[in-house]
């Protein structure tokens, strides 16, 4: 792994004799108290100000505050003017946008593309206090309030726009979001190291034009810029060419693996087939450039060329040509123009950007946006270098004031409300799910902290933070369970370029070891004042299996009744595009779980959460899992759907309708199809079998396994999926979660709503699509109100079935159990 500055060795700026401030600031009033005549950066934010490691915007102003550098924040402008921009004056350096810990698309829109009414980032829950794309609206009205000001894009919504990506709100491929924003940088995934080099080199007053050297950054290059001079440009089709075939054992197997494989030499870049002087392919060689491939350019090895000059003999290179480094190696995707419209070619272009991911020895990347003179290239520097955990202590241990800015006063801030009392102990995944936005944004190298840092935010939740009662949330991340897993060779890792190191299996060259987090869960239960400590983020249980003393360690003492975990679906053909393990996994999960669970004499549950329409699902997919759900007694109260997010595998297999894992063609004869669930209609069926207990759903099951040839499921049999008969009444029932709950007597095809996008939310936070807001009894839902939560437990009987409502009495424990400890069914 290439080496990087660490975060502590700049040089504090001079304005760091100001100290730190409680909260930064956001009037002017308030940098008057602190004695400040401007900001040297200010951050505008589609989030409410919450100051607390878990929301980006108090992370990166917090990291140049311990810097030096003065930090504003203007939380949630109105965007209808540039007025509110000027809030806090000129920034001196430059500008920071932001909008939010989550996608402002997905933050306001639901996966049916419906309007939601709720913002769990803003002040009463609130929907509409952020633009649509409001990181591209927010620079531009950054821009007409200071002109002259660098401004500087981060955060999920614009790492996952980067390049040209698929938008599924509009149905189209839309084009860089520096090319909307007209922003002078972005930075993509945690952008800490990113951001303190920028901000030391233009406080050094450097020109922002100049900054292209910046690890995890993308910008627009200048023309006839002298940075760009000196770079090998590869293109992309010679690293995945669209129109042939390779069989992957592992989605991105490295071509010489590829090549081993197929029992053939190594890829061109490995054979040495080349002569270096001439730069072309000898004959033996010109077979594999079959297809209109371009012959890739080389550059002599110097010495030679020193001695060709000078009328010497050149002794030919034997084993590996030479190539440039990688370091100066850049590959041209496919412009935008030429993928817009062309869905093949899209998918070749996710591909190959899916392929250079890993810090160890991704390439830069460029791709042309516009035609003629006013074309412009984006170009896309490697992935930064994760923080080590000295550097992850620094991040997390500095100054917050762990709550909301006062000026909200008593307001509740949902996402605030459910991570207050969690801890986030590591970053990144390397899951490698096809649906889920970590990996683009975060990386798949676990980036941990260490266990002193963990503990002393224990306590100072335990002493400082505003109504803890000694039960700390969650102590987690993206996922609960990869805290200092990882690679056991730097060099192996270094250069791994698959997407998942736990699919189709769990690598062998993987740490698996989980005595580290066991030994963190074990002094964090003992620290003084700490009553109980719940494990709320989601578990990867196949990795969890290879550690029983880990997964008796959780169910013995971290377990609050239910454990979620998500298998995302039962059947191999989804599971296959998702990259998740089968069920024999979550088997072998079951039985250690039920088996402690009964030698600690508790009776806990397992909660698997599934995922409807996602791509290479079939209708009998789904009727298949609706079975596996009824067979083992689950009925989820919250419907989960695929829900496309910008530059995600499965967003492309969803625009292109071919599996990307495999290699893509124009031949349709060749690759796989995928079975893309799209119409409305469709996409209900596939929710509706997810809850087959709803009866406003027995209508379309019933005309749906007609069409499909299995009317056998309809009918009051034990073994059947719905009964023959409809009630008069829609069935609307409490669950034994009665706040979160459907109110009986509503209309539930109005509350379901669709799956969050995964790793939208900052680590170690619950999504804001699993909170809801209860209305008052017997009112109807607004629109779009998000009112159920996902228990799979069934509701209770409390014998009031005249009134039609059910599990309407005193309400058991958070698990749906009786105080005796049995389950109702």
């Amino acid at each position: 792994m290439p080496a990087a500055r660490p975060l502590s060795a700049y040089k504090p700026y001079w304005a760091k004799r100001f100290g730190t401030a409680k909260f930064l600031p956001t009037t002017r009033a308030e940098m008057d108290a602190l004695g400040w005549d401007s900001c040297d950066i200010v951050i505008v934010t589609g989030d409410a100000y919450v100051d607390h490691p878990s929301f980006g915007m108090a992370v990166i102003g917090r990291m140049l505050e311990n810097q030096g550098f003065r930090v504003g924040i203007i939380a949630q402008p109105d965007w209808l003017s540039a007025e509110p921009f000027k809030a806090l004056g000129r920034p001196n350096l430059f500008w920071g946008v932001t909008a939010g810990n989550m996608d402002s698309m997905i933050n306001r829109y639901t996966a049916d593309r419906k309007i939601r009414s709720d913002d769990a980032y803003t002040p009463g829950g609130q929907g509409g206090a952020r633009p649509d794309r409001c990181s591209a609206v927010y620079a531009q009205r950054c821009r007409e309030a200071y002109k002259d000001v660098p401004i500087v894009m981060g955060g999920i919504e614009a790492s996952l726009r980067r390049i040209a990506h698929y938008d599924y709100w509009q149905d189209k491929v839309r084009r860089s979001i520096l090319m909307d924003a007209k922003a002078d940088l972005l930075l993509y995934g945690n952008a800490e190291r990113a951001i303190v080099e920028v901000a030391h080199r233009l406080a050094a007053r450097e020109p922002i034009e100049s900054i292209t050297d910046v690890r995890g950054t993308a910008f627009i290059r200048r023309r006839n810029d002298a940075t760009a001079q000196g770079w090998f440009e590869l293109d992309s089709t010679e690293v995945d060419r669209p129109g042939r075939i390779d069989q992957h054992i592992n989605p991105y197997m490295g071509m010489a693996q590829q090549a081993a494989e197929q029992g053939q030499s190594c890829a061109l870049e490995d054979a040495g087939a080349f002569d270096p002087l001439k730069g072309a392919a000898p004959q033996g060689a010109q077979a594999d450039l079959a297809g209109g491939a371009k012959p890739i350019k080389l550059v002599p090895n110097p010495a030679l060329a020193r001695k060709a000059d000078a009328g010497q003999t050149a002794t030919p290179l034997r084993g590996k040509m030479t190539l440039p480094p990688r370091d100066r190696t850049v590959i041209r995707l496919p412009a935008y123009e030429a993928l817009k419209d062309d869905p093949v070619l899209y998918a070749h272009a996710n591909r190959v950007l899916h392929l250079e991911t890993n810090p160890g020895n991704a390439r830069a990347l460029v791709q042309r946006h516009g035609e003629g003179p006013g074309a412009q290239d984006v170009w896309i520097t490697p992935p930064p270098i994760p923080l080590t955990t000295a550097e992850m202590d620094l991040v997390f241990d500095l100054p917050y004031a762990r709550a909301p800015h006062p000026s909200y006063g008593n307001a509740t801030i949902p996402a605030w409300d459910m991570i207050r009392f969690s801890v986030n102990i590591m970053r990144g995944c390397f899951g490698g799910c096809t649906f889920c936005s970590i990996t683009e944004h975060e990386g798949r190298i676990i980036q941990s902290r260490s266990e002193q840092s963990i503990l002393k935010e224990i306590k100072t939740i335990r002493d400082s933070v505003k109504g803890f009662t000694g039960v700390i949330s969650d102590l987690g991340g993206p996922t609960a369970n990869m805290f200092h897993l990882g690679c056991k060779s730097p060099e192996i890792e270094a250069a791994c370029r698959k997407p998942s190191c736990v699919y189709p299996d769990i690598c062998p060259n993987l740490n698996t070891d989980h005595s580290r987090l066991i030994s963190l869960y074990r002094q964090a239960r003992h620290i003084k004042g700490i009553k109980k400590i719940l494990i709320g983020s989601g578990l990867r249980y196949d990795l969890a299996v290879r550690s029983p003393e880990y997964i008796k360690e959780l169910v013995t003492h971290h377990v609050g009744g239910y454990l979620k975990i998500a298998p995302e679906h039962t059947e191999q053909g989804p599971l296959s595009k998702m990259m998740k393990p089968g069920m024999g996994a979550y088997d072998r999960f079951k039985q250690l779980f039920e088996k402690f669970s009964e030698e600690a004499g508790k009776k806990q549950y397992l909660i698997p959460y599934f995922i409807a329409a996602h791509p290479g699902t079939t209708d009998e997919d789904m009727m298949n899992l609706a079975l596996w759900l009824k067979a083992n007694g689950f009925k989820a109260d919250q419907v989960q759907t695929f829900y496309p997010s910008p530059m995600a595998t499965a967003t492309a297999m969803y625009h292109s309708g071919l599996n990307t894992l495999k290699g893509i063609s124009r031949d349709p004869r060749k690759g796989e199809k995928v079975d893309i669930v799209k119409g409305e209609k469709r996409r209900r069926l596939h929710k509706a079998f997810l809850r087959y207990h709803d009866p406003n759903n027995w209508p379309l099951l019933r005309e749906a396994l007609k069409a499909m040839g299995r009317a056998d499921l309809i009918g009051n049999g034990k073994h059947q999926l719905i009964p023959t008969y409809q009630p008069t009444t829609d069935g609307g029932y409490q669950s034994a979660r009665r706040k979160n709950s459907t109110q009986a007597g509503t209309r539930t095809s109005v509350v379901t709503v669709g799956r969050v996008q995964r790793g939208e939310p900052t680590p170690g936070e619950r999504s804001p699509e699993r909170a809801s807001a209860q209305p008052a009894r017997g009112s109807a839902p607004r629109k779009g109100q998000v009112l159920t939560q996902h228990t799979g437990l069934p509701p209770r009987d409390t014998g009031s079935r005249a009134s039609g409502r059910l599990g309407t009495g005193k309400a058991a424990g958070p698990t749906g159990r009786k105080p005796g400890g049995r389950r109702d069914r």
